[in-house]
């Protein structure tokens, strides 16, 4: 297991990356990462989750996202690793070994570098270090003081370590490589003095006079222009080494004379200087009078990307590279690369070559001879002399490119057999090219470089529509800006659609444009202007893709939650889990779909309005529902056996193709805990559709997470499969939620409300002949008895519920009955019966398997009935018994109970204080 924070927050497992929901859930996590093994407030968490003042129902947001966390690292074996989220006082503990840290792995090997004392390792050592960043810091996280705070100390650790490593290349003489290392950190952070230093430091070094004075100067005009300062000592020494170091020492030209030498060292002022862009190129790369430049204008507002900027930067840095840019429709993937194509145009001296390959467009694809014939004759070749045939005018385009330093931009690729003959191939010329698709086999074929562009944050965001619509006008409504930005889905093609409406009309605020776009039914045609908009793209996306794998988008539309795996996405569509992960992967090249997780695909929310817009048919949510039905049976049969859920299947109930096997009880409990979220949203979506049989058929099969997690608000969902199976007119089902309900509302304390409510369960059950539900209604409501202070009428009503079970030879009632008779029994200080009444129930179940939660709570009952009776060393024995094997199975309730009673009972200063030590951990989960 590995927890990142240097890149997108994350967390790695053997089974690949966990998903950690929302961007607070993330931030939570971030926060608690930052201070590892130590205790963080809850007003510090509040004030990393939220940007502004925290609201009023904060606690609860937090303790939530808290409760999520845990069980989805319960899910992913944290506990295997040392790893557990605990409370402690008024905040949270993450507890973890620091090496599973990458900001700890980082931390140590860059003090490992310094201590070496050979430069050649401390370089392999910064090197292992730098690799482990995967983008900028907390990339995905709230945009909070705290942790924006955060996030520069660590780019400061970074561009620190960057530095050193330059040094250190510098010691072994590799002036090119410590000049390769800095450019693209000067790139994207360019007001840094010392980097630019630096880096004009190793240019000279490595014979790059020209290229070092270029970037002093660039670097001064920047400063004047952004900060209104001069260079400081660092950067002028920079330049006055430069400047020695060129045609002739100037010691040399001055007589000797040091001080003449010196003065002739001169800042030229601001006049005095010609524009020098962004040197991406060799030394001396200055565009030739005439050189050809088919690049469309710079795009306008551009914003952001420096991430990508310099992902791009270095990709193009190798010898004859090939750049390859992806991402959905809509991201701005051509607005990146002109906009980084036209500020480093200095760095491609023999010129520019661009092509629309339309490969996704309604206008037709132009031929590889018209895209050729246009650079050939950008290239000076006279119309006559070019050849005829494709591989001709293709061999003479390579032939030309050689030795030339050309940038060739390749826009909107459909396939890696579109490009192939279009690479130039010189050895110092950059090919960039723009896909939706990934070109897997251009990588393959050419060692293509891929940069991914993923959607703006919410702040990057924000200033793209500052760039249209003015600051003024943004920083006059902040708030509905960013929901702007966030309704946009930080696409922008979204973004700019969204501006342009406001543009044209000056008196409407953005609140308003907020609203109309809160509005999931019209957000798309909102989003369209003329012949461009977000579901113009995506229309011109899908239809390049083969009717199976469109057919398969179309469906996931309807899909209710926020994930999908392979099974769902076959239940969707009618098909089998091959098929369906098929269509998946191949929509995961086209960016329509994402994989979070292994297995586990999610959609951009403007691309699943588009999918819900297209044409599913009128099954595939009742498909996907009936999927989880069945998937939730089959894993609560792995998860409880023998408490499985007992309902028959809707009447109209459509089968899966294939339903997913578990092997054993961790692999239920993981199932369950990564798609909880969805399983509630499945329930929604169920009860908003109408879809009665269903609603109150999927609630039932949550019934393991019910129990697992009691207290995780459980009420709402039971109350909506209350009013479905009432509103499906079935009181089987009727019966069991009130059931459920009424337990849930014991736990809770809400004795009067589970009375009713189980009152209302057996009367019910006893109409529609139904003994088994009336046996489970009655040891519910001898819970509620019990609770009361009345255990004898507990008692008495268990001992209706083992009859009515046995009469309908029930086992698994009858057992679940004499278990809750013992309780009431151990409850009344009657430890005889209770014992006897144990001993039957556990000739019931299967002694070897510890994962068995009634036979747990059997293991407390005989324990506490020993103890009554006097025989402390057994009783002890058996609850220590059955905390251990309760804590194993993740039964977390029944052995904090159990503890609790060991804690009472217990002599011993030492064996309290482990106990006393194992209750604290357990609770602190809750």
């Amino acid at each position: 297991m590995e927890f990142r924070l240097l890149g997108a927050v994350s967390v790695v497992t053997e089974a690949g990356g966990l998903s950690l929901g929302p961007v607070k859930r993330r931030s939570l996590l971030a926060a608690l990462l930052l201070r590892p093994n130590c205790p963080v407030l809850l007003e510090h968490l509040m004030a990393a989750l939220w940007e502004q003042e925290p609201p009023a129902r904060a606690r609860g947001v937090i303790q939530g996202h808290v409760s999520q966390l845990r069980v989805s690292l319960t899910g992913a074996g944290a506990g295997a690793h040392g790893v557990e989220l605990v409370t402690q006082g008024g905040g949270y503990v993450l507890r973890m070994p620091k090496a599973l840290l990458d900001v700890h792995r980082f931390e140590d090997l860059v003090a490992g570098a310094r201590g070496q004392r050979g430069p050649a390792e401390a370089v392999r050592m910064y090197r292992e270090a730098l690799s482990l960043w995967q983008g900028p810091a907390l990339a995905d996280v709230c945009s909070s003081p705290p942790l924006l705070a955060a996030a520069q100390t660590l780019e400061e650790m970074r561009l620190a370590a960057v530095e050193q490593m330059a040094a250190c290349y510098t010691r072994l003489d590799e002036h090119a490589g410590a000049a390769t290392v800095l450019r693209a950190e000067a790139v994207a952070h360019p007001l840094r003095e010392s980097l630019s230093a630096a880096l004009m430091g190793a240019l000279q070094r490595a014979g790059r006079r020209s290229e070092a004075l270029d970037w002093f100067h660039r670097t001064r005009r920047l400063l004047a222009d952004e900060l209104g300062v001069d260079p400081g000592r660092e950067l002028t020494d920079a330049y006055a080494a430069a400047l020695r170091g060129g045609e002739g020492d100037v010691a040399q030209a001055t007589g000797g004379n040091k001080t003449k030498a010196a003065a002739a060292v001169r800042i030229p002022s601001q006049a005095a200087t010609t524009d020098v862009a962004l040197p991406f190129g060799a030394p001396d790369a200055v565009a030739r009078p005439g050189a050809p430049d088919l690049l469309p204008r710079a795009p306008r507002g551009f914003h952001g990307r420096e991430a990508e900027l310099v992902s791009l930067s270095r990709a193009a840095a190798g010898e004859a590279p090939v750049c390859l840019v992806t991402g959905p429709a809509g991201v701005g993937k051509t607005a990146l690369v002109l906009h980084w194509a036209h500020r480093g145009h200095a760095g491609f001296p023999d010129g520019r070559l661009y092509a629309d390959l339309r490969g996704f467009g309604d206008t037709g694809e132009p031929t590889l001879g018209e895209v050729l014939r246009e650079f050939l004759l950008a290239l000076g070749v006279a119309l006559r002399r070019i050849p005829e045939s494709v591989n001709g005018a293709a061999a003479l385009f390579r032939s030309l490119a050689a030795d030339r330093r050309l940038l060739v931009v390749l826009d909107n690729a459909r396939d890696s057999e579109q490009v192939r003959p279009l690479l130039p191939g010189g050895r110092r010329c950059v090919t960039v090219v723009t896909s939706r698709h990934r070109l897997p086999g251009l990588i393959v074929t050419d060692s293509a470089r891929p940069v991914a562009v993923d959607v703006l944050g919410a702040q990057d965001g924000t200033m793209l529509l500052a760039g249209v619509l003015g600051t003024e006008r943004v920083l006059a409504e902040p708030v509905a800006a960013r929901r702007l930005a966030e309704l946009c889905g930080g696409l922008p093609l979204a973004l700019r659609v969204a501006a342009a409406r406001l543009v044209q009309r000056p008196g409407w605020s953005l609140s308003a444009m907020a609203a109309e776009l809160s509005d999931e039914t019209r957000r798309l045609s909102l989003l369209d202007v003329e012949d461009t908009g977000v579901r113009a793209a995506l229309h011109l996306t899908l239809q390049q893709l083969p009717r199976q794998v469109s057919r398969q988008f179309a469906h996931l539309g309807r899909h209710p939650g926020t994930h999908v795996d392979r099974f769902a996405a076959a239940a969707l569509a009618d098909t089998d889990p091959a098929s369906a992960e098929s269509c998946l992967e191949r929509l995961a090249v086209a960016h329509l779909v994402t994989e979070t997780a292994s297995g586990r695909w999610a959609l951009h929310d403007l691309i699943r309005l588009y999918a819900r817009s297209l044409d599913a048919g009128p099954d595939a949510l009742k498909r996907v529902l009936d999927h989880y039905i069945a998937t939730a049976l089959a894993a609560m049969a792995a998860a409880e056996p023998g408490n499985e859920a007992d309902f028959p299947l809707p009447a109209d109930y459509l089968p899966p193709a294939a339903v997913r096997e578990f092997g054993d009880r961790s692999a239920a409990v993981a199932w369950y805990a990564a798609e909880r979220d969805d399983l509630t949203l499945a329930v929604a979506a169920a009860h908003a559709a109408g879809l009665h049989a269903r609603t109150w058929r999927i609630v039932l099969a949550l019934w393991p997470l019910i129990v697992w997690r009691v207290r995780d608000d459980w009420v709402p969902h039971l109350e909506t499969a209350l009013a479905a199976a009432r509103a499906d007119a079935d009181q089987h089902g009727e019966a069991r939620v009130l059931n459920v309900l009424g337990w849930v509302l014991i736990e809770e304390g809400r004795i009067a409300e589970a009375l009713t409510r189980l009152g209302d369960a057996s009367a019910l059950a006893a109409r529609a002949g139904d003994a088994v539900a009336e046996a489970n209604a009655l040891i519910v409501l001898a819970m509620a008895q019990a609770a009361l202070g009345s255990p004898d009428e507990a008692a008495r009503g268990c001992e209706r519920a083992v009859e009515l079970a046995r009469t309908e030879g029930n086992r698994t009632a009858e057992r679940l009955a004499l278990q809750h008779l013992a309780r009431h029994w151990v409850d009344a200080g009657k430890w005889g019966p209770a014992l006897d009444t144990v001993s039957e129930a556990l000739a019931f179940g299967d002694q070897s398997d510890t994962s068995d939660v009634p036979r747990i709570l059997l293991l407390m009952v005989r324990g506490e009935a020993l103890l009554g009776l006097g025989d402390t060393t057994e009783g002890i024995r058996q609850l220590a018994r059955a905390a251990r094997e309760a804590e194993l199975s993740g039964y977390e309730d029944g052995a904090v109970r159990a503890l609790e009673v060991l804690l009472r009972v217990s002599s011993d200063p030492g064996v309290r204080a482990r106990y006393d030590a194992a209750l604290a951990r357990l609770t602190t989960r809750s």
